[in-house]
C-alpha cells in the first residue's frame, strides 16, 4: 500500500509528462475500441447475410441428405418439416432464443422457354418468412414479389438468357423425390437483381407448396433453417436442438451449426484472431512512449534511488515502485480510452455507419449501414491489455532502477 501511494504521488511531480504518457495510451485504446466495434459490425453483417442466404445459424436436415448434399438427393429430404420445426421451437435449454425456424427446399432444374433452356438452382420457401432471410422482395426490379401459387421470380440475367419477362410462362423440368420426372409451369411475377452474379444468372424462387407439388414431397423440405437471436451461441443451440429432436422421436437427423459448414466459419474465426493481434500491436505502439518516459524518470531520479537504497529499501520495493508508476500511467490512459471508445460505439450503434458508396462495387450481399456494438467486455479486455502493455514496457527501466548501485547513484549528480 505504501508503494502504491508513493507511486501515485510521483506521477504528480511532472504532470505534463504524465498527461503525455496517459494520452498516448488513451488514443491507442480508444482507436482499438472503435476499430473493434467497426470490425465486429462488419463480421456480423458478413455472418448474417451468409447464414440467412445459405445455412441458417443452425442447419437441420437428415443424415442421409447431409452425406450427399452436393447431389441434392430429394429422396433423403426431411419427410415432415412441420414436426421438426415444432420440436425446435419447444427445445429447452437453448441458451438463446430461436428467432425463426423455416423449411426450405433447394433443388436443381432445367428451365425452358421455346428454343431456349438453361440449368438453374431453385430455392423454395415460405414467401413471407423468406422476406426476412433471402430478401429477394427488396431486389425485385421489375414486376412484383411472389404473391400467389404458381408465381416465380428469377434473376434478371437468367431471364435475359431465356428471353423471358414479367408475365411470361416459365417451364420447369426436374427430378422428383421418387426419381420420376417432374414438370410444372410458372408465371413470372418479377425479376430480381442482387448484384451477385451467381444469384442473378442461375437462381429462381418459388413458394414451398408449389415446390412440394412439383417434387412429390408433401410436407417435406431439404433443410430447416434456424435463426437465433445471437449467432455466437450456434454451437450450443445446435446441441440443444439435436437433443430436442431425439426427445421428440425424430431420428436420423443431422444438426450442424453454421461454423461447421464449409470453410466460412473458419475464415470468420481467422479474421477475428487477426483483428485481436492488430489490437495488441496498436496498443504496444501507443504505449511505447511509456518505456521512454520511465527511462527518463529513472535517469533523473538516480540520486533519489541511491538514497532510498542506502536507507534500506529493498530491490523488489524499488522495482515495484517504478513498475507501479508505469502501470498507473497505462491504467489511467486505458480506462479513459476504453470508456471513450465505448461511448463512440454506443452513439454509432444508434446512428450507424453508412457505407453505401463503398459497397456499390461489392458483389457479396452486405448491409450498407453497419451498426457497431457497444461491447463492455471488449472495453474490459482493452483496458486490461493497455495496463498489461504498460507493465511490460515499464519492466526494463524499473529493473535498471532496482539494480543500481546505491553509492554510484548518489554520486551521479
Amino acid at each position: 500500500m505504501r508503494i502504491l501511494s508513493m507511486a501515485l504521488r510521483n506521477l504528480g511531480r511532472n504532470r505534463r509528462r504524465t498527461i503525455l504518457a496517459a494520452v498516448s495510451v488513451f488514443l491507442a485504446v480508444m482507436m482499438n475500441m472503435v476499430l473493434s466495434g467497426f470490425m465486429g459490425a462488419f463480421l456480423d453483417s458478413l455472418v448474417k447475410n451468409y447464414t440467412k442466404n445459405e445455412t441458417g445459424h443452425v442447419n437441420v436436415t437428415t443424415a442421409g441428405y447431409r452425406a450427399r448434399e452436393r447431389f441434392m438427393p430429394l429422396s433423403e429430404a426431411i419427410p415432415d418439416s412441420g414436426k421438426v420445426i415444432e420440436a425446435i421451437r419447444s427445445a429447452p435449454g437453448l441458451g438463446t432464443k430461436v428467432r425463426l425456424a423455416a423449411a426450405r427446399i433447394n433443388f436443381g432444374v432445367v428451365l425452358s422457354s421455346g428454343a431456349n433452356s438453361k440449368t438453374a438452382m431453385a430455392i423454395a420457401g415460405d414467401p413471407e418468412i423468406e422476406k426476412s432471410l433471402l430478401m429477394f422482395d427488396h431486389s425485385v426490379k421489375e414486376g412484383s414479389y411472389l404473391s400467389k401459387p404458381g408465381d416465380a421470380i428469377l434473376g434478371k440475367e437468367l431471364a435475359l438468357t431465356l428471353g423471358l419477362g414479367v408475365g411470361d410462362v416459365l417451364k420447369v423440368v426436374t427430378q422428383k423425390a421418387d426419381y420420376g420426372l417432374g414438370m410444372k409451369r410458372f408465371t413470372i411475377s418479377g425479376l430480381f437483381f442482387t448484384g451477385v452474379n451467381d444469384m442473378d444468372e442461375s437462381v429462381f424462387m418459388v413458394g414451398i407448396e408449389d415446390a412440394r407439388e412439383l417434387l412429390g414431397l408433401p410436407g417435406g423440405a431439404t433443410h430447416v433453417i434456424v435463426m437465433l437471436d445471437d449467432y455466437r451461441k450456434s454451437r450450443e443451440a445446435s446441441g440443444a436442438i439435436a437433443s430436442a429432436l431425439a426427445s421428440a422421436g425424430i431420428a436420423g437427423m443431422s444438426t450442424v451449426p453454421w461454423l461447421d459448414i464449409g470453410q466460412y466459419g473458419q475464415l470468420v474465426a481467422l479474421a477475428g484472431g487477426m483483428y485481436f493481434w492488430m489490437y495488441v500491436i496498436f496498443t504496444f505502439l501507443g504505449a511505447f512512449i511509456i518505456a521512454n518516459i520511465m527511462m527518463m524518470i529513472v535517469l533523473e531520479r538516480r540520486k533519489e534511488i541511491g538514497i532510498l537504497k542506502s536507507m534500506g529499501m529493498p530491490r523488489h520495493d524499488i522495482l515495484g515502485l517504478f513498475m507501479s508508476e508505469g502501470c498507473m500511467l497505462g491504467a489511467i490512459g486505458a480506462a479513459a480510452g476504453a470508456m471513450a471508445g465505448l461511448g463512440i460505439n454506443f452513439v454509432l450503434s444508434k446512428t450507424g455507419l453508412d457505407l453505401t458508396s463503398a459497397m456499390q462495387s461489392i458483389d457479396y450481399p452486405m448491409d450498407n449501414v453497419l451498426y457497431p456494438r457497444p461491447d463492455a467486455l471488449m472495453a474490459l479486455v482493452l483496458f486490461g491489455l493497455g495496463t498489461l502493455v504498460a507493465a511490460v514496457l515499464s519492466f526494463l527501466p524499473s529493473r535498471k532502477a532496482a539494480t543500481m548501485n546505491s553509492v554510484d547513484a548518489i554520486k551521479s549528480i
